[in-house]
């Protein structure tokens, strides 16, 4: 960085202070894309006369208020910030090392409303998570199977008084997913179906009762060469997963009985056949 780019940014950051201050508007999902574009123009560099790389990993910090209610809105907003990502990048001819991620963080030493991104070049995959989000709570899946219920022996627990006590099986393989209802007797639900097996697709929402489960695959935040590849249908490339509640473009699994390993739609490929044969 030039001595004129740091001048800039001391400028652009004492004047967004003094906006923050005197105003007291918390940062907005779109001064983020802007701030994240304006990062990758920056920080590009022209290696050769058809090769340009620009950052691929961003962690942009905010006040803990702003961070709070950004955050409160899921995987959403970075799932949307890497699709920014990936668009300029393929409008501007730009080349990148590694997938794209965007990190929100907390920043006790900013003001609300002001921002900082911090962009990197990192060669190497995103380390993709699975994990259910249910009523603003994160759980991961381990490989394995996790039991959904009212009972306390549950490895997640919900308080739904619709739910039975083992109501619903999530296996994971660390590639593909399954979700299988235990005979409950209300029922598990997809788009307003109830079903028996489902495969587990990003995106897609299990309801019981007036509880929904939604499946996420999220970002480990690792870095570097040897981490591990993303899981087939993960966010990333120019497709990012989209809000499933308002697009039609993440088909959600069947209802009906689609063990993984059957071919069925919504299969990811490379699914661990010595896992599944024990099940």
């Amino acid at each position: 960085m030039g001595i004129l780019d740091t001048v800039e940014r001391g400028l652009e950051r004492a004047v967004n202070g003094a906006f923050a201050r005197t105003f007291r508007s918390g940062v907005q999902p779109v001064e983020i894309a802007s701030a994240i574009k304006r990062e990758l123009d920056i920080g590009a560099v022209v290696v050769d006369r058809d090769r340009v790389l620009a950052p691929n990993r961003f962690v942009v910090r905010v006040s803990e208020k702003d961070a709070a209610r950004l955050q409160g809105l899921g995987s959403t907003l970075e799932q949307e910030l890497r699709g920014v990502i990936n668009k300029h990048a393929k409008r501007q001819n730009y080349q990148l090392l590694g997938e794209a991620d965007v990190e929100v963080r907390a920043d006790h030493s900013l003001t609300q409303g002001v921002l900082a991104v911090d962009a990197t070049r990192v060669e190497g995959s995103v380390d993709w998570i699975a994990a259910i989000d249910v009523d603003g709570v994160r759980h991961e899946l381990k490989r394995g199977t996790t039991t959904v219920g009212r009972g306390t022996d549950c490895g997640i627990q919900i308080g739904d008084s619709a739910a039975s006590r083992q109501h619903l099986q999530l296996i994971w393989d660390g590639s593909a997913g399954l979700a299988r209802d235990l005979g409950s007797t209300n029922g598990s639900k997809i788009n307003g179906e109830r079903f028996r097996e489902a495969a587990l697709a990003p995106g897609i929402v299990i309801t019981i009762g007036q509880t929904a489960l939604q499946f996420q695959l999220v970002p480990g935040r690792a870095s570097g060469s040897t981490v591990a590849p993303r899981p087939a249908g993960a966010a990333g490339g120019q497709a990012h997963a989209p809000r499933p509640s308002s697009s039609n473009n993440t088909p959600a699994p069947e209802p009906r009985s689609t063990r993984p390993d059957s071919g069925a739609a919504g299969q990811a490929p490379g699914i661990d056949q010595d896992f599944w044969s024990g099940l």
